[in-house]
């Protein structure tokens, strides 16, 4: 398996385990799992009705770029990058996107 292929894998797994905790105080609200494999962009969104207010909202986000794999965002107390390290993404092969370019240095992930 290549080396996209395993980071597609890890990133999806995780997507797929947090996407079964549903928020308790938003009943109608569903996690969805986006996955574009073919340009490796991956989300996970909260979609629906939380009372009389539409939710539409990315709780995770991923990409491969060159691989390597970016963290575009991450709205929860989960630290994703030990997560997709413990299903065997390098250290050295995380972006913090987030991050300011002229930061990522000190973040201990790729720059």
């Amino acid at each position: 398996m290549d080396k996209v292929t395993r980071y597609q894998k890890a990133i999806l797994e995780v997507l797929e385990e947090y996407a079964q905790i549903k928020p308790a105080n938003m009943g109608s609200v569903e996690n969805q799992v986006i996955a574009d494999k073919q340009h490796n962009h991956f989300q996970l969104m909260r979609v629906g009705w939380d009372n009389d207010e539409f939710v539409h909202d990315c709780v995770m986000h991923f990409d491969i770029k060159e691989e390597k794999v970016w963290i575009q965002c991450n709205w929860t107390e989960l630290d994703v990058a030990e997560e997709l390290m413990a299903k065997g993404v390098e250290r050295s092969d995380i972006v913090l996107g987030f991050i300011p370019e002229n930061e990522r240095k000190y973040t201990g992930y790729a720059a």
